[in-house]
């Protein structure tokens, strides 16, 4: 297949992807994986579509047998529209102009979709893996950062990859370290009271400063002081509800913390050192709680692991340049994976500038370099035919 094909074939499912609705809430995804499963059955992939919880369809498809065994993923759902207004186009309809395809999720991950789609399909035209296992996987749940999803493949069995290639808005570029994150929520209790007579109550929001002021007095700095290269250890307050009307002592207040780790520290050492500080604060036994949300560790994935060199070296092949590490902000589904000693690469068409955004696109010419060098990679990696 030339390259002017294969560019219209990328943007043709491209096209039919966007075309199926899958934003998050509410985060259904049988009708795009029906249409996933379909196609990578009639390549003659061993196909499944799997879910723990009704309307929640993941599919996993594999190909050949035994080491080494590599997992490529995309997560099928997206964000909503938002502000239709804002939209100059059908967020569901795909849109060519100017060298890019506009549409809901063409970036975040259609676009990746797209790629390892038509990427499983070129593998089973070539005669499929000469050894190991390829698999394809296609999961929900990853924009409400659930469990649904690839989590649930991890939890469950049903993948067990010795490489995860996680499509991701990156240039083609490649993102091998990661962050660790969990939330925490922060409770403290009072007693309500007239706000004419505040001595009479006792005021949760001011319980809530004062441990606030000691997070930021004796655990912050300590955290900011933590680097690894471009990545740093960060907390971040980002909501806080209490009281109920102006004219009266709150009796309760609620705070959740976003905490985002280096790989080389662990989440449940970082929960603690946060309750550490709660308790040295000196509020009373019993007038506040911590409660752990939800939390994975990060990875720091290492320069000459085999698949990280096989695309390291279709990068420099089909660019003209060496591959860049890039710095993530934020997480992806292979933090499910950080403990399990595998490398996790995060690669794909686009810029994260442009996802989550009215008229998202992704640039088909970043596509066609992204199938063929993952290509190359899995012929340097598996052989072909």
């Amino acid at each position: 297949m030339n390259e002017k094909a294969l560019a219209r074939s990328l943007a043709s499912v491209l096209s039919d992807l966007i075309a199926i609705p899958s934003p998050y809430p509410p985060g259904e995804s049988v009708e795009i994986c029906r249409y996933a499963a379909a196609r990578l059955r009639k390549a003659g992939y061993r196909t499944k579509v799997l879910a723990r919880s009704k309307g929640v369809d993941n599919v996993v498809a594999k190909l050949g047998k035994g080491s080494p065994r590599i997992v490529f993923n995309a997560h099928v759902d997206t964000v909503g529209v938002g502000e239709r207004a804002d939209w100059k186009t059908d967020p569901y309809k795909a849109v060519a102009k100017g060298g890019l395809v506009f549409g809901l999720g063409a970036g975040n991950c259609k676009g990746s979709m797209a790629v390892q789609l038509w990427l499983a399909e070129e593998i089973a035209r070539r005669g499929g893996p000469r050894r190991g296992e390829v698999c394809f996987t296609f999961v929900a749940d990853e924009e409400n950062l659930g469990p649904e999803g690839m989590s649930f493949l991890r939890d469950a069995g049903h993948v067990k990859p010795d490489a995860l290639v996680l499509g991701a808005q990156t240039e083609n570029q490649m993102i091998v370290s990661e962050r660790g994150v969990f939330w925490a929520r922060i409770t403290t209790r009072g007693k309500a009271a007239h706000a004419g007579n505040p001595s009479a109550g006792d005021n949760a929001i001011a319980r809530m400063m004062r441990l606030l002021a000691a997070i930021d007095r004796d655990l912050a700095p300590r955290i900011a002081a933590r680097v690894d290269g471009a990545m740093r250890s960060t907390m971040n307050v980002g909501m806080i509800r209490g009281g109920h009307n102006t004219n009266v002592v709150p009796a309760s207040c609620v705070v959740e913390i976003d905490r985002r780790l280096l790989p080389s520290e662990r989440v449940k050492s970082a929960y603690r050192e946060l309750e550490d500080t709660l308790r040295r604060a000196g509020e009373p036994r019993g007038s506040w709680t911590c409660e752990f949300l939800t939390g994975t560790n990060g990875f720091k994935g290492s320069a000459d692991g085999m698949a990280i060199a096989a695309l390291s070296a279709a990068i420099r092949e089909r660019l003209g340049k060496p591959a860049r590490f890039l710095h993530a902000t934020g997480v992806s589904d292979g933090r499910y994976f950080a403990d399990d000693g595998i490398e996790i690469i995060n690669i794909g068409p686009g810029s994260g500038v442009a996802g989550h955004a009215a008229n998202e696109s992704v640039p088909v010419a970043e596509m066609v370099d992204a199938a063929m060098i993952q290509l190359s990679a899995i012929e340097k990696l598996m052989g072909l035919g």
